[in-house]
């Protein structure tokens, strides 16, 4: 049936009872449950959640605190049955003889005490996020409203405890683990320390380190020594030479003393014959004489020079035998030094175990630290905004909420009511009615009399309404 503006609004009015009454049910029905409902009052505490500043502990940022589902993992962690039974051990619920009967008549006593009771307490609990900012209203409900305020504040109390439990937790797990850690890593540095200790012991390294230096220093000065001995080995072999051919020549001889006072009296008495010979000629006794004293000096220089010569064939031979010496003292030195670098090339080996065991005992020390300070933190990035308080008025029922519903449901199913009765009794209100509902032409309309009928004027008016009603049905008949 399709109704227009018109139609629905004629429906209405003639079957306004209908819909009245059932609007007034409504309302009354409204009304009456506000009323008798039980009072239930609801308390809240706030919480500010701190995501932006850095953990002073750790010093950085922690990586959870900026997902995307952080604040709704706190939700979940208000409500979680961990946070709702230290709820329960904080106000002594668990203790509670009352609510204990309360749990053998509901379940029979069946299953745990306690997670009966927190899921009792968390339909009760209602936890919001804010949509803007990182606070969440913590909310509980109870006909109490001082109960309200003591489970409210305790569950935002629970929450901050938890919090900060499931962020120390770990830590002391991990304290322990590095603290076990540290001990072994220890225990191999001793170990280390140990065997390169026995080592230096074992082949003279004990203080030291600066001995293969000096080892090195020594044989560069060997090496320098005999380059110095191969120089003056060198010439003393040219001089040696030279001796035994041109020896009055050499500077050497003729700088000894012996060798230079003997050419200096053989001049004088070269000098002093020539004077005789000028003198008194060449038969003269004196002359002869000083021939045989020169001869005599001539046979002492002729000595001098080959003692003077013989001398530096002896200082060749010294300066070889030093030669030969330095050159085994670099061999012996060279041994020497290959050996200790050989000890100091294995001693580095144990240094490099004891550095990097170090090295290993020292990050792991430093993470024992680090996990000790934070498994000691008593502080969390949740911050109190307010604290619950006993409500002044009732959170539930709400009256003017429930009679609103009740307006409007009572207005609609009333509305619905009526046509629904309309459909089953229906009836000619209006001219489109007759010419739908009868396909027929329409003769004429009656004028509404703005006067008050009768009771005849109505029974006839009903009378000539049925006698043209019967006469359109006879004549639509087949």
């Amino acid at each position: 049936m399709r109704l227009t503006v018109g139609q629905f609004l004629v429906i209405l009015a003639a079957r306004w009872r209908t819909a009245l009454l059932v609007f007034l049910g409504f309302v009354a029905l409204g009304l009456a449950a506000s009323l008798l409902m039980p009072k239930r009052y609801t308390a809240t505490a706030a919480v500010l959640i701190d995501i932006r500043s850095p953990d002073p502990v750790v010093n950085g940022m922690s990586q959870g605190m900026l997902a995307p589902g952080y604040m709704a993992t706190q939700v979940e962690e208000i409500q979680s049955e961990r946070v709702t039974r230290r709820v329960i051990v904080a106000l002594g619920m668990d203790k509670d003889a009352e609510l204990r009967r309360n749990w053998v008549d509901d379940v029979h006593g069946k299953g745990d005490f306690e997670a009966w009771l927190s899921e009792r307490l968390q339909k009760k609990l209602e936890v919001t996020p804010s949509r803007e900012a990182n606070v969440i209203t913590i909310g509980f409900s109870s006909p109490d409203p001082a109960h309200s305020a003591r489970v409210a504040d305790a569950f935002m109390q629970a929450y901050i405890d938890t919090a900060l439990e499931l962020k120390v937790e770990p830590a002391r797990a991990y304290n322990d683990l590095f603290d076990g850690r540290a001990r072994q890593l220890r225990e191999a540095l001793e170990t280390a320390q140990a065997r390169l200790s026995d080592y230096q012991k074992s082949h003279g390294l004990i203080n030291n380190g600066d001995r293969l230096d000096v080892e090195n220093q020594r044989l560069t000065d060997l090496s320098t020594q005999l380059v110095v001995l191969q120089s003056t080995a060198a010439q003393n072999q040219g001089k040696r030479a030279q001796a035994g051919s041109h020896a009055t020549a050499m500077p050497e001889v003729l700088a000894d003393p012996v060798v230079a006072q003997l050419s200096s009296q053989q001049s004088a008495e070269e000098a002093h014959l020539q004077e005789l010979q000028a003198r008194y000629g060449e038969r003269n006794p004196d002359v002869a004489a000083q021939r045989a004293r020169i001869a005599a000096l001539k046979a002492k220089y002729d000595a001098a020079v080959v003692r003077a010569s013989g001398t530096l064939a002896v200082n060749a031979g010294v300066t070889d035998a030093q030669v030969a010496d330095v050159q085994r003292a670099i061999v012996d030195q060279r041994a020497r030094v290959m050996a200790l670098q050989g000890l100091r090339d294995e001693a580095s080996v144990y240094k490099r175990d004891v550095d990097n065991a170090q090295a290993a005992y020292t990050a792991v020390q430093e993470r024992v630290s680090q996990m000790g300070v934070e498994s000691q933190n008593t502080r969390t990035n949740v911050s109190v905004l307010k604290h619950a308080t006993e409500p002044a008025s009732p959170s539930s029922p709400k009256l003017l909420r429930n009679l609103a519903v009740a307006i409007f449901l009572g207005a609609f199913t009333g509305i619905a009511v009526a046509l629904v009765r309309e459909l089953r009794d229906r009836r000619v209100r209006t001219v489109v009615d007759v010419e739908q509902e009868l396909r027929q032409p329409l003769l004429m309309v009656l004028p509404v009399s703005r006067q008050l009928p009768t009771r005849s004027a109505r029974t006839r008016t009903l009378a000539m309404k049925s006698r043209i009603l019967l006469g359109h049905l006879g004549a639509v008949k087949p």
